[in-house]
């Protein structure tokens, strides 16, 4: 078995989330994967090994195993279809069973996930209140039109629409304070973004809770997102979000709600080896 290092969610070939990948006959130890996750240092290492007709496949993030993770789905959809072809490859995660197509266009090679069943709720006035003194945020500085909600897809993340890009460009939170926050409640990460148009999404994502300050691209929260604004009879149309050029790491994810309450959502994009050299 040998770990890569992959881009998931590059935009003209720059940029993205770094992911490792490790493809063996058999997944590691608990202890091996999540000291191997700590070494490679991304937000998140995705393990896979043959199990039946698919792959059975976990994720953990320097501090700990997450239930699900987009980019790092998407680089494995990438090193599944560099070693064994363009194809859809089925994955049995802890809870559910997702699917991941691999694709190879000009030279690249990208991949679309189908992501599990998804579901929101709208947050307490606690936890609101909470969140926005961690992002220095008033009332002025939220969507009216969309409230905050904890949502779903595959892991629990808090959204937070802003009334102005501005406030996601500047986005800043105390780490420390941040995770503590996180972990109390369960979430993943913390997106704000605002909506430029019906058709594109500027985010970013607090992911303090697993030991990580930003995702430069976050699969897991789109697609949670992506469920909410269709579920909530907000929009329900195929959507971009653009991540990460705060962090340098310029990142675009293809986002397809399918239609239907609770309904999985279609995340894609494009990836690039990384050289440690």
């Amino acid at each position: 078995m040998s770990l890569q290092k992959l881009s998931a969610f590059t935009r003209n070939g720059q940029g993205g989330n770094p992911a490792g990948v490790l493809l063996s006959d058999a997944l590691p130890r608990d202890d091996d994967m999540q000291r191997i996750a700590a070494e490679v240092g991304y937000s998140e290492t995705a393990f896979a090994a043959p199990d039946g007709p698919g792959w059975r496949m976990r994720y953990f993030a320097p501090e700990g195993e997450v239930p699900f993770c987009g980019h790092a789905t998407i680089a494995l959809g990438a090193a599944l279809g560099q070693a064994h072809g363009a194809a859809v490859y089925l994955l049995h995660l802890n809870d559910t069973k997702i699917s991941v197509e691999a694709y190879e266009q000009d030279g690249v090679w990208g991949a679309r996930l189908v992501s599990p069943p998804t579901r929101y709720a709208l947050s307490e006035p606690d936890v609101q209140q909470e969140v926005m003194a961690l992002f220095g945020l008033d009332a002025d500085d939220l969507d009216p039109l969309i409230p905050i909600a904890r949502v779903h897809g595959g892991a629990d993340h808090l959204a937070l629409a802003l009334a102005r890009d501005d406030t996601v460009v500047n986005m800043a939170y105390d780490f420390d304070t941040g995770a503590e926050f996180m972990s109390r409640h369960g979430f993943v990460t913390v997106t704000l973004f605002h909506r430029i148009a019906p058709d594109l999404i500027h985010a970013r994502n607090a992911f303090a809770g697993h030991g990580v300050y930003e995702d430069p691209a976050t699969g897991a929260a789109a697609a949670a997102l992506a469920g909410y604004l269709r579920d909530a009879g907000i929009q329900s149309g195929p959507f971009r979000v653009v991540q990460g050029q705060e962090m340098g790491r310029p990142s675009e994810l293809w986002v397809t709600p399918h239609k239907g309450q609770g309904m999985p959502i279609e995340i894609a994009g494009a990836t690039q080896a990384i050289s440690d050299t």
